[in-house]
């Protein structure tokens, strides 16, 4: 009996033992691949980069990990825009859940089979893709975007301020429908207020009607889904065969 118990507290050391170094190892792990994550999407932060699955060091042995989830605070995204537009467009709390993650021999590159996600532009920074001057929609009549925000059931309110010489300046709410196409994020006026379109529907609507491009996103995720909310235009992402370092 006495040899027995001394074997069960030794089984019991050791597999504590091998907790901490799994515990440290995984630690050390994260730490190095926020590092590279960091380098390579050229970062203004470090992200966070959580290796979930126990245990880790059988994970590594093995070459792939179940479980990586990534989260970048701030990512500046190229746009594309070579016109004189804005080059980047600023996208929020970026977090991206990647399954089955392989790295190389050599830990200098990881790539994840699969990877969904969420992410979040504010609407200044969305606003930025309107048109940012007043724009001629008849004969002494400008408008111009002045401002997003949340209209409520999936909807962007989008105010239109008109300015009319010799009469004055008014502010038109209008209802929009934002949406993904390919790696863009468009904005349609569902309805322009009446006065207006008894002016210029056409001309009207290329204020209102505006779109964002975002060429690039860490890892090479891709735009899915968008919705309009409280603080900002929400995004799902996704992707397959995702690079989460090299």
């Amino acid at each position: 009996m006495r040899g027995l118990r001394i074997l069960l507290i030794v089984v019991v050391i050791l597999g504590a033992l091998f907790v901490v170094v799994d515990r440290v190892a995984v630690h050390f792990a994260e730490n190095e691949a926020a590092s590279k994550v960091k380098t390579d999407e050229n970062l203004a932060t470090t992200p966070d980069v959580s290796i979930k699955g126990f245990p880790f060091l059988t994970q590594v042995a093995s070459g792939e990990l179940d479980d990586v989830e990534l989260g970048i605070k701030t990512y500046e995204a190229p746009t594309g825009n070579t016109t004189g537009g804005a080059s980047t467009i600023r996208i929020d709390d970026l977090k991206a859940d990647m399954k089955d993650v392989k790295f190389s021999s050599g830990y200098s590159s990881a790539i994840a089979a699969t990877a969904t996600g969420s992410a979040s532009i504010s609407y200044d920074q969305l606003l930025k893709a309107a048109k940012s001057q007043p724009t001629d929609v008849f004969t002494g009549v400008k408008a111009q975007l002045v401002s997003l925000s949340d209209g409520g059931d999936g909807k962007i309110k989008a105010d239109m301020k008109v300015t009319v010489t010799g009469i004055g300046t008014t502010t038109y709410p209008v209802l929009s429908t934002v949406t993904v196409v390919g790696n863009t994020v468009k904005v349609h006026a569902d309805n322009l207020p009446k006065l207006v379109v008894d002016l210029a529907d056409s001309r009207i609507r290329s204020i209102t009607d505006f779109q964002q491009t975002i060429t690039e996103l860490p890892g090479g995720v891709k735009l899915d889904s968008v919705q309009a909310a409280k603080g900002g235009v929400d995004i799902k992402v996704k992707g397959s065969n995702v690079n989460l370092a090299g």
